[in-house]
């Protein structure tokens, strides 16, 4: 760290020098521009490239020995990291099946679009730009989303409902495409300090969105994985247990619903207390119903049960993790630290 004392120059504007080494190391010259970015903290955050803006980031990967599964992680990776043009090559041309894959995988993430597939080179290129995202809004999307799914896929298992799975099924992508576009402004915000600007929310708010998300999404997974259930025709719950699994799966999405009221509808901080003391008691349920199946007279059934409860137990522990963040979130904005 350097210091430098302020100085007052033609009576109304104030200059502060910058370090000679640093100016140096960027190119930085009289009459060069910078940009400045003051922040409510106290902080003036200056940067040398002032040109950022207009940066496109721009990635040409060779995909020719690259399996099916490791093109979509790649595309999946390059949206996630923020690059807004990219070019997968194969010389020896791309197979019909690689096509349709990257075609499949782009339709799955926001923003990104098939520009041109080509016998050896397919583009693709991110339509969205930061000045029409809200990471707020899509955090109470997602949860609206992960909490129907949760709610629909048990009564679907319960009632043997196997349209109604295969609805909850169908919108685990919803619940992807939302988080990966999340994931993919928050990754840019770390390092793009026009990106910050443009979301409109800081770098605090903005982990703490990506944090939530990231909870909503592994619930609307386990959502997934219960639907599941009610499509397998070997799956079945014995009717003695429906409806404490039921009430347990309420109480679960009850401690998700609290916790996010914190982060997303300003709520007091003693919502994510709650919600803390209701999935402390809700493990204690779990573990009663657990001992339970025991003493079970059908394996199979016990089976599928004992998987049950396993989502419900992580869906209510994604909740605590929610409610862990809310409880931070609220002690960062009260300025009681001294």
């Amino acid at each position: 760290m350097e210091t430098r004392k302020v100085q007052l120059s033609g009576g109304t504007t104030y200059t502060v020098s910058l370090p000679k080494s640093w100016a140096n190391e960027h190119g930085i010259d009289a009459g060069s521009i910078l940009s400045l970015y003051p922040n409510d903290d106290g902080t003036l955050l200056v940067e040398a490239d002032a040109d950022i803006s207009t940066d496109t980031r721009s990635a040409t990967v060779d995909v020719s020995t690259a399996s099916e599964d490791a093109v979509r992680q790649r595309i999946h990776a390059l949206h996630a990291v923020g690059f807004d043009s990219v070019t997968l090559v194969d010389r020896a041309g791309h197979a019909d099946e690689v096509r349709a894959l990257v075609e499949n995988t782009v339709s799955n993430l926001s923003g990104f679009e098939l520009l041109e597939a080509g016998e050896t080179r397919i583009k693709l290129t991110n339509l969205i730009d930061a000045d029409n995202v809200d990471i707020r809004k899509s955090t109470l999307r997602l949860r609206l989303v992960m909490l129907g799914m949760h709610r629909d896929a048990v009564s679907a298992v319960l009632d043997g409902d196997e349209a109604l799975a295969r609805r909850v099924v169908d919108r685990d992508s919803e619940a992807d495409k939302l988080f990966a576009m999340v994931t993919r402004h928050f990754r840019r915000a770390l390092t793009n300090l026009q990106e910050v600007e443009k979301l409109g929310d800081g770098r605090d708010e903005l982990f703490e969105y990506y944090y939530v998300c990231r909870q909503f999404e592994r619930i609307a997974d386990h959502a997934e994985k219960i639907a599941r259930f009610a499509i397998d025709p070997e799956a079945t719950v014995p009717a003695d247990l429906a409806e404490r699994i039921d009430a347990v799966a309420a109480s679960a999405r009850q401690v998700v619903d609290t916790a996010a009221d914190v982060v997303l509808a300003d709520a007091d901080i003693e919502s994510a207390h709650t919600a803390l003391a209701t999935r402390a008691e809700l493990t204690a349920e779990l573990r009663a119903i657990d001992r339970d199946l025991y003493a079970h007279d059908d394996p199979a059934e016990a089976y599928v049960v004992g998987l049950l409860l396993d989502s419900i137990r992580r869906t209510a522990e994604y909740g605590g993790n929610v409610a862990d963040i809310a409880i931070q979130q609220v002690t960062r904005e009260c300025n009681c630290v001294e």
